[in-house]
């Protein structure tokens, strides 16, 4: 365990995803979600391949005991990304960014209703609050609905919200397939199942990219490989509480990258929910370490 080098691969990891973000906003102006989608996958797999090859796990990443669990967490991660993608067509990326992060209080209410696991009065108070965080972040959007705004930016807003859900799906399944099978092929068998899951929505309407759309899916997907693997790797290397604290680094980086790229001002709702939701997220994963060590069996000196 080396505590430091795992908040720098999470960083370096945030970094990418951001830029990730950035691209596929960039290609949304002409090349629908799905494409998007498949994209991202694709180019995924070379430096997911390199990665597994040089670690020596090729053939961990195609060993499965549970391929129909692999479907499902593909097709639930699928939508995660495919509705975040739809998002970023409508909406600015430090919203888009602010919304996703209430993927972890529905990963808390889903490990409740299927893992058992219990909600007491901290666990409520936090998901409250992240809760009223979104609502702080979608309500102008939301406004659409009688009229009031833009009726892409209400679809943008419930589409993000509709991925947190679809997200935390695929975290819970993962905490089932994590039981049996190795992370290779968990990383491996989603890459796999997204790309081919979403050439089922080429009827939908797809384009064929040109000049710097073309690079930027492509950069897309790179980028989301790598930043997968450095993700995956930081957790080797410290507490996922200590890494989960780093994550809020996103919401400056997409506040940074959506004026300077996009000329996307935040406004001061956004600011204020993205405050709220990431302070949930952070409390949350500050008590699941706190309880995890009480939990830990107690070790006698003697």
């Amino acid at each position: 365990m080396s505590p430091i080098t795992g908040i720098l691969l999470k960083i370096a990891s945030v970094i990418l995803m951001t830029a990730m973000s950035a691209f596929i906003k960039y290609a949304s102006e002409t090349v629908p979600a799905g494409e998007s989608v498949f994209f991202r996958s694709l180019f995924a797999f070379p430096p997911l391949l390199v990665w597994l090859a040089m670690k020596g796990e090729l053939k961990q990443g195609l060993k499965t005991e549970r391929p129909l669990g692999h479907l499902w967490r593909g097709l639930v991660g699928g939508m995660a990304m495919g509705l975040m993608f739809l998002g970023l067509t409508f909406l600015p990326l430090p919203e888009v960014t602010a919304i996703f992060y209430a993927t972890p209080i529905f990963v808390t209410i889903f490990a409740a209703m299927f893992l058992g696991e219990p909600i007491r009065a901290f666990r409520v108070v936090t998901i409250l609050i992240g809760l009223a965080g979104v609502l702080v972040v979608m309500q102008p959007r939301l406004t659409a609905l009688d009229g009031g705004a833009d009726l892409g930016m209400a679809l943008g807003a419930l589409s993000v919200f509709t991925a947190t859900v679809f997200a935390a799906m695929a975290q819970i399944t993962v905490r089932h397939l994590t039981k049996t099978e190795h992370i290779a092929a968990i990383v491996f068998y989603f890459t796999a199942t997204t790309t081919a899951l979403s050439l089922l929505t080429v009827p939908f309407g797809w384009v064929m990219p040109q000049g710097p759309v073309l690079w930027a899916l492509i950069g897309a997907g790179l980028l989301g490989g790598i930043g997968q693997i450095l993700l995956t790797a930081s957790y080797r290397h410290a507490d996922a509480a200590v890494i989960a604290s780093f994550e809020f680094i996103s919401i400056v980086l997409a506040i940074i990258v959506g004026y300077v790229a996009f000329a996307e001002i935040p406004t001061w709702q956004m600011i204020v929910g993205a405050v709220l939701v990431v302070t949930s997220g952070l409390a949350l994963a500050w008590r699941e370490h706190r309880l995890k060590i009480a939990q830990a069996p107690v070790k006698l000196v003697r």
